[in-house]
């Protein structure tokens, strides 16, 4: 392990610690991800960028000479996203977090609006939108607060941990669970039900780009199963939670472990085309009371999905409209 800590030492404690992840990325995008909170109305005492490189081939801080003083780089072997976010979290000293994966960037306009609600609404969580619009889409807005779990009984969530800022303390223990891929689906929605205050807003404060060769785009076969794999794990964990938690938030969490399941077996049909693993799945599901899916309107999507997937008919017609987009 390598830390590179050049920021100077300050007294107060910084508004916001930005974690940024890094794996054998391009250093042009590492620049501009940095460069983006930089160009934020965060005075050096207010902000900490905290560059976590997860064993790239080349280390990152060789490329950044010019911004060393403004940045805590380290550097450990290759874990993986959740180990990464998890080292990120430990060493963080900021009141509120956020998220950055090193090659995407914050849109100045719409997140300096987000920086504003997290001045002067003290929330705990402050919702905003992915894009991949360069620039921001004007006049902006903020919801009323509310607690996360009635957040999540109104809302599908959104889980990527880079579309949301949030309050350190409120995590407690929560951490990402290491080696799990789609680790956010996890993390989330717990956090939230930690969280009294969550304000939402239409900002698009992150740019997100899509490389053909990230995680999130891999494609084989093992990777796939893996992927679908964690989720399941996902599913059944958020299940064992939700027994444990009280009424008003098992509602919120049955709700996001309905959405889950909707789109684990959606997945399933278009990423695998395996009708025996489909059909094994939903046996599997029946054994944990998961299916048939809750009869809830959560959204004209999921209510016409439930009903078509609830039959043995339906379940055909699904498989082959699927299988076929």
């Amino acid at each position: 392990m390598q830390i590179q800590q050049n920021t100077p030492q300050n007294i107060s404690t910084p508004l916001v610690s930005f974690i940024v992840t890094v794996y054998n990325l391009p250093i042009e995008f590492i620049k501009l991800c940095i460069n983006s909170i930089l160009a934020l109305s965060l005075q050096a005492k207010d902000r900490e960028i905290i560059i976590i490189d997860d064993g790239s081939r080349i280390p990152a801080l060789e490329e950044l000479a010019e911004i060393k003083d403004d940045i805590i780089y380290l550097r450990q072997r290759n874990q993986g996203p959740s180990m990464a976010r998890n080292m990120g979290l430990k060493i963080a000293t900021g009141k509120y977090i956020q998220f950055v994966d090193g090659d995407d960037y914050l849109i100045q306009a719409p997140y300096e609006h987000c920086l504003d609600i997290v001045r002067y609404h003290n929330p705990d969580i402050v919702l905003f939108n992915e894009t991949k619009k360069k620039h921001a889409d004007l006049p902006l807005s903020l919801s009323e607060p509310v607690t996360g779990a009635s957040y999540m009984h109104n809302h599908n969530l959104h889980a990527a941990v880079w579309e949301y800022i949030f309050l350190k303390k409120i995590l407690v223990n929560l951490q990402f669970t290491p080696g799990l891929l789609c680790e956010d689906e996890e993390f989330t929605p717990l956090l939230f039900l930690r969280a009294d205050r969550v304000i939402s807003t239409n900002a698009e404060a992150y740019y997100y780009r899509k490389r053909k060769h990230s995680i999130i785009q891999e494609k084989e076969r093992d990777h796939v199963l893996h992927k679908l794999t964690d989720v399941k794990k996902i599913i059944f964990h958020l299940q064992d939670i939700s027994a444990a938690v009280p009424e008003f938030d098992r509602v919120a969490l049955q709700r996001r472990i309905a959405q889950l399941t909707m789109d684990y077996l959606y997945n399933i049909i278009k990423q695998t085309r395996s009708h025996k693993l489909f059909h094994d799945t939903i046996e599997i599901l029946k054994a944990r009371r998961l299916f048939p899916l809750p009869d809830k309107k959560y959204t004209r999507k999921y209510t016409l999905f439930r009903k078509v997937i609830n039959t043995k008919i339906g379940q055909e017609i699904l498989f082959i409209f699927i299988s076929r987009l």
